[in-house]
């Protein structure tokens, strides 16, 4: 029986090509696409692949809130990060969320059928431009100075679509809650982050990984 895959990538011809690689080998079955964080996690609750291979930089629901709710509620499916960069900031806090490797997109061609193979198979995969210092450092501790520790899951999001611009009606709309409660997380977000308007939570945003400028 073909391990079955679900790939999520917000742009269309890298989910093309991403899906070339692993339809080339008949030990593997694309199920399914996605094209956000938020249609991952649906998608993946609908078809319960063996492996999501989910892009850290989407709109509307990044790669690491995807995984995380992915993991919390489909523990069996496992899930390998793909990033444009190893920081390793972002690989703790991808490790910390449930995925069970972290590949760097440069590097997708040729490691991807690796790493599913792995990761399938019950261990974590790396790309090599992770050192294992690194690697070392970081599973099982707590990210140092981390400031997104100190948000819930909902703050996250809530910071993820303010810094992609959405409205407060917008962000009301896409969480099913009010506009006020969308205004109480906002408020949150500046007062534990210290911050003071809408272009610094952008440049937070940015710097720590929550969204992209693709």
């Amino acid at each position: 029986m073909p391990v079955r895959i679900l790939i999520a990538d917000d742009h269309a011809v890298v989910a093309e090509g991403l899906q070339h690689v692993v339809a080339a080998d008949s030990a593997f079955e694309v199920v399914g696409r996605a094209g956000d964080g938020r249609e991952a996690v649906l998608r993946a609750i609908e078809l319960e692949p063996d492996i999501v291979v989910m892009d850290m930089a989407m709109p509307e629901m990044n790669g690491i809130e995807a995984t995380r709710a992915i993991h919390d509620r489909i523990p069996r499916t496992r899930v390998i990060m793909l990033s444009m960069y190893s920081n390793p900031e972002y690989v703790y806090r991808a490790l910390q969320a449930g995925a069970s490797g972290f590949v760097v997109k440069r590097s997708a061609a040729r490691e991807l059928v690796d790493a599913i193979r792995a990761v399938h198979a019950g261990r974590h995969y790396f790309s090599a431009q992770i050192a294992e210092s690194v690697i070392g450092r970081y599973v099982g501790t707590r990210a140092p100075g981390d400031p997104l520790r100190l948000l819930s899951a909902r703050e996250r999001e809530v910071l993820q679509l303010l810094a992609e611009s959405k409205s407060v009606a917008d962000i009301a709309g896409i969480l099913h809650v009010s506009p006020k409660t969308v205004e109480t997380y906002r408020a949150r977000l500046y007062e534990k982050l210290g911050l003071h308007d809408l272009p610094g939570l952008v440049r937070f945003a940015i710097q720590h990984g929550v969204t992209s400028l693709e």
